[in-house]
């Protein structure tokens, strides 16, 4: 794909605030767009490739502009909190675990189709590196798994709530909701689906078939209802991810760099060397190195197809979506 110049001329005379509010708007522009069954592979697919040419525009000519990610554009850990903040008389937050923008349209046209109120549809910025623990953390739990069984306690930034934390069915998940005012329930979907379907000879297309099959289920709009019911409902996640299989293989240096860098990760808990490389394939961001853009690699085991912590752009947006249901 070539990028449309005025696009460019944006990302290249604005500030770091006006550029990537323009990488935003671009992004959810290209990935709110309805979507059938039928066809989800396919154009989810074609989405993919769309946002990799802003992303290689990033890391290849812009690559300063990723340096200011983690302090221009609004963290959604800060972003729920302000917005918990707020003098709803009841309120829910669901996170599904590893949620992208490309799965937006489904949240998008469930809503729709089920008779929700949409009231804000926006990104925001996961933490860094784009992993479960750091976001988790940045909300005041230990981790996620704090959340397990109303054990959410009293420490946390998101007072004073219900917590949940599985990996259950949709159906199942519906049972654990008490006429508590406030919740919060953290699923582990898709991040779990994403890493058992990360293997050789799987991928975007068989993570696609399977988050359309669940996103547009009876079940799940279920749940969601469950939650919204007397409730303002926010549905988001703690990242997004990596579809790999389209990212560009590295060879020499570079390739060994990466290789002996970060394995088969995205990312690294250290402050190390990022090689010598203009443009940069890894980035320090405070106490963590990170990949800069769409770079695979040969690893041992073989580089997963499907995974998250570094820095291209569905990774790091969080899906934002508002809802509500009869007038709350």
């Amino acid at each position: 794909m070539t990028l449309d110049i005025d696009f460019l001329t944006h990302l290249t005379t604005s500030t770091p605030e006006q550029a990537w509010q323009g990488i935003i708007d671009k992004v959810l522009e290209i990935t709110s767009k309805p979507l059938a069954v039928s066809n989800a592979v396919s154009e989810i697919t074609k989405r993919d490739r769309t946002i990799g040419a802003i992303d290689h525009f990033l890391s290849s000519s812009a690559w300063d502009l990723w340096r200011t990610f983690g302090d221009t554009v609004e963290k959604n850990s800060d972003c729920l909190t302000q917005w918990w903040n707020q003098p709803y008389n009841a309120k829910a937050v669901l996170i599904l675990d590893g949620l992208s923008l490309r799965e937006l349209p489904w949240l998008l046209q469930g809503a729709k189709e089920r008779g929700f109120t949409l009231h804000k549809v926006t990104a925001h910025a996961s933490e860094l590196p784009a992993e479960t623990t750091p976001f988790a953390k940045a909300l005041g739990f230990n981790n996620r798994s704090q959340l397990q069984n109303n054990g959410g306690g009293f420490t946390h930034n998101l007072q004073t709530a219900q917590t949940e934390s599985v990996d259950m069915p949709w159906q199942d998940c519906s049972s654990l909701i008490t006429s508590s005012p406030n919740w919060i329930f953290w699923h582990h979907y898709p991040d779990s689906k994403i890493h058992d379907g990360s293997g050789a000879g799987q991928g975007l297309s068989a993570l696609t078939r399977n988050t359309a099959e669940q996103l547009t289920s009876d079940d799940f709009w279920a749940f969601v209802e469950r939650l919204a019911t007397g409730r303002r409902l926010v549905i988001t996640s703690d990242h997004g991810y990596a579809a790999t299989e389209f990212f560009t293989d590295a060879e020499g240096d570079v390739s060994q760099f990466l290789k002996s860098t970060f394995a088969s990760g995205r990312n690294k808990a250290a402050i190390a060397d990022v090689g010598a490389f203009v443009p940069p394939v890894a980035m320090q961001i405070k106490d963590s190195l990170l990949t800069v853009g769409r770079w695979k690699w040969k690893s041992q085991g073989g580089y997963p197809t499907l995974t998250h912590g570094g820095l291209s752009l569905l990774e790091v947006l969080s899906p934002w979506v508002e809802i509500s249901k009869n007038g709350v």
